[in-house]
């Protein structure tokens, strides 16, 4: 009987088109999303069980929870603290099965086009904030 390691692997190409700008890109900070606030099909994809694993989308607007440092979905009508824009998710994030708190890329500050956001953004009701993103929508 013979034991052949078999490899595979599987390429994924994020969509960017939000991005209007290269601006901002070179310099995004680190954060952690609470996907508990997050929903399927409109800021990630998940598909059978998430197996072998999901993804948050790129470009989805994210906002901070005050009290679980954690971030959520930009939500103007919020009271948590996501009613805040701090940014939006730079690069398609995959996660595994059960998981909770995933790690990704936030831009903070550049060109946004806001009717390619993914769930959309109203950019009538994004407050200026001295803790919030300093994105120029296009």
């Amino acid at each position: 009987m013979t034991i052949q390691p078999v490899t595979t692997s599987e390429t994924l190409i994020a969509s960017r088109d939000w991005l209007a700008a290269l601006h901002g890109t070179d310099s995004t900070d680190s954060i952690t999303l609470d996907l508990n606030l997050f929903t399927e099909g409109v800021h990630y994809q998940c598909g059978d069980g998430c197996e072998p694993y999901g993804r948050v989308l790129s470009g989805v607007p994210v906002g901070k929870v005050t009290e679980s440092k954690l971030y959520g979905p930009y939500d103007p009508d919020a009271v948590c603290g996501r009613q805040v824009l701090r940014g939006f998710v730079f690069a398609e994030v995959p996660f595994a099965p059960g998981q909770t708190r995933i790690p990704a890329a936030l831009l903070w500050h550049g060109s946004v086009r806001s009717a390619k956001v993914p769930g959309g953004i109203d950019v009538s009701q994004v407050a200026w904030h001295p803790r919030g993103a300093q994105i120029r929508f296009v």
